[in-house]
């Protein structure tokens, strides 16, 4: 009775955190997910079943280390019952956490691991499913190798195109099966990313028919967020076929849905992209007008980052207007921001911009910061003459202390060598007895002197190396030695440097055996510790009713062809996570699009800009 009333509380808790999670009340759904282990249960599938929801709940609280510990305990669970389709569901599952956190090698390990489950169990739901994941990884794959580079979208690396090229495969393979199940809302999906995956290739007439099938299907289902990103996306598409007041109709589609949703971050992202789309068309008061409205939302929501983009953005448009003191303004601003958030590159365009702005109106001020900031900046601090001598008298002193400190370091050293050429001398006197009192005595006092005897340098060295391998001896393990002779084979040993250095002493001992069987054996040990064990899964209670099951279903078994690629790509990945990662690229900004394409439009019509610019009068 009270194992059945365990049981009805474990199953009730994790009905409890379901209903949650289907809320979207995750951190809710956690905890109760997490009663339901502590009080565990013999029934392997809803254990499986509390797995993977709590893992989903981790994943959507962005606590990813643990929604990874409980995917991974689901997969092993599934493995262990032979739960074929279950063991499907959690290798996606893995995939997805895996991509989250960067490491795409392994999540496209896993990915393709459902795929092929999914297909060999005919589940076309699984197989879309799979495919949809498999074209995720390859897609954020791609499009972090792009943002290292500077090229424009299109202008990619061999490698990255071709990365890219794969999740435009997958998502093709996805769009004509989840069409042949008519699944609708899937088709969104799939249209929405093949769009994006088109636009980072260059292809932006190809992104733009895939948007406009994404927004059609986003009004059918009146989802009102995917409409929204649909419309900015095809602003970003148009912009690189030039078609600007295109563009420009569809960033007020996006913002006037943004309000609807009340979403701010969306809303700035929108007015950003107008003002730069105005300023491009050279409608600067239109731009202005957008930048000062992402200006505020950037103030209200903390953001700094996008602050200054729009301070920079305002002082652009009011030189071209001709009002240098307004521009002068906001990109003082700007370098103030910059300085603060540690944007080097943005503080040195503003410095550039605020001193150019101050020689048209004729105004003169040193805006070079102070040393230490200016050093923090990574750059040379400028000199600066004094007419007093102090500076003068603290460098003899300084100069003084340096030479007195060098003296007593040269006679620490000194008097050191000294001993240890007395102490060498006298231990060779004692061990081999070759040598006179004289040779000695002249050993003693080669280092303090002028003259070097080969002999002195011979027996110094001699005696470091035997320290050393003391040293070493002093480190090592010792063996359980319980064969005839051993004992005395050690004191022998002890007794004599020469001959516990001598080369041929390993490979005569008789403890050699014995010392690899224990390398094999702590080895072995050691990999037994990083295997899998049932016995290691939480809530897991263990009973007769399913103790059979579990041993028959844990007895070994030759691991297949396909398990060692898919391990040999798996440990490959590892090496990759142990390289020192790439400088931080600095804070991101909320209000600005995630993508900044401004900055490549700026190469794109770079010659455009330069006619647009308004030459400054000295």
């Amino acid at each position: 009775y009270v194992c059945f009333r365990m049981e009805a509380s474990c199953l009730e808790l994790a009905l409890e955190g379901e209903r949650l999670c289907k809320g979207g009340d995750f951190k809710g759904a956690a905890a109760f997910f997490e009663a339901a282990v502590q009080v565990g249960t013999e029934d392997l599938k809803t254990l499986s079943a509390i797995y993977s929801q709590l893992g989903n709940a981790y994943f959507y609280l962005k606590e990813y280390a643990k929604a990874l510990e409980y995917h991974r305990h689901d997969l092993t669970l599934a493995r262990t019952i032979g739960d074929r389709v279950g063991e499907g569901k959690a290798s996606g599952n893995l995939g997805n956490t895996l991509k989250v956190l960067g490491r795409f090698d392994e999540a496209a390990v896993c990915s393709q691991r459902h795929l092929d489950i999914a297909r060999e169990q005919q589940d076309k739901v699984g197989e879309a499913r799979a495919l949809y994941n498999s074209g995720n990884v390859f897609h954020a794959k791609g499009k972090q190798q792009s943002w290292n580079f500077s090229q424009d979208p299109g202008d990619l690396p061999l490698d990255v195109r071709e990365t890219l090229q794969k999740a435009t495969d997958f998502y093709e393979m996805n769009l004509s099966l989840v069409k042949e199940l008519g699944d609708r809302a899937a088709q969104g999906r799939v249209f929405g990313n093949l769009g994006n995956t088109h636009y980072l290739l260059g292809n932006f007439v190809e992104a733009i028919n895939f948007h406009k099938e994404r927004l059609a299907i986003a009004k059918e289902f009146g989802d009102k967020a995917a409409e929204r990103r649909a419309y900015s996306n095809l602003g970003n598409a148009h912009i690189f076929l030039g078609q600007f007041s295109i563009a420009t109709e569809y960033y007020r589609k996006t913002l006037h849905l943004s309000r609807q949703l009340k979403d701010q971050v969306m809303e700035a992202q929108a007015c950003y992209s107008l003002g730069n789309t105005f300023t491009l068309l050279q409608e600067y008061e239109i731009a202005i007008e957008y930048h000062l409205k992402h200006l505020l939302i950037a103030q209200e929501l903390g953001d700094r980052v996008g602050e200054g983009r729009a301070c920079w953005s305002l002082g652009n448009a009011y030189v071209s207007l001709g009002n240098h003191r307004q521009a002068l303004h906001f990109a003082s601003k700007h370098l103030e921001i910059s300085r603060e958030i540690g944007d080097c590159n943005g503080e040195l365009t503003a410095r550039m911009n605020v001193e150019q702005l101050m020689t048209a109106l004729g105004m003169g001020e040193d805006l070079s910061p102070c040393g230490s900031e200016f050093e923090a900046q990574g750059a040379r601090p400028k000199l600066v003459k004094r007419n007093s001598m102090d500076s003068l008298d603290l460098w003899k002193y300084s100069s003084e202390k340096v030479f007195l400190l060098f003296l007593f370091s040269l006679f620490v050293i000194t008097v050191t060598l000294s001993f240890l050429s007395v102490f060498s001398c006298i231990y060779l006197k004692k061990k081999k007895k070759k040598h006179s009192l004289l040779q000695n005595s002249s050993t003693s006092f080669c280092l303090m002197g002028g003259n070097h005897h080969p002999l002195d340098e011979e027996c110094f060295f001699d005696l470091l190396s035997k320290f050393q391998s003391n040293r070493m001896d002093d480190q090592r393990c010792p063996l359980d030695e319980q064969q005839n002779g051993v004992e005395g084979a050690s004191s022998t040993l002890a007794s004599s440097l020469d001959d516990r250095i001598a080369p041929s002493s390993l490979m005569t001992s008789p403890q050699t055996e014995e010392f690899f069987d224990l390398i094999a054996s702590s080895q072995s040990r050691r990999l037994d510790d990083q295997r899998a064990s049932i016995n290691n899964l939480p809530g897991l209670r263990i009973t007769q009713n399913n103790l059979g099951h579990l041993c028959a279903a844990t007895e070994p078994q030759e691991p297949s062809d396909d398990f060692f690629n898919m391990l040999m790509k798996c440990q490959a990945s590892r090496i990759d996570d142990q390289r020192c990662s790439p400088p931080d690229p600095g804070p991101r900004a909320p209000t600005v699009p995630d993508e900044d394409f401004f900055s490549l439009i700026q190469r794109v019509q770079a010659k455009r800009l330069d006619e647009q610019r308004v030459h400054l009068s000295s």
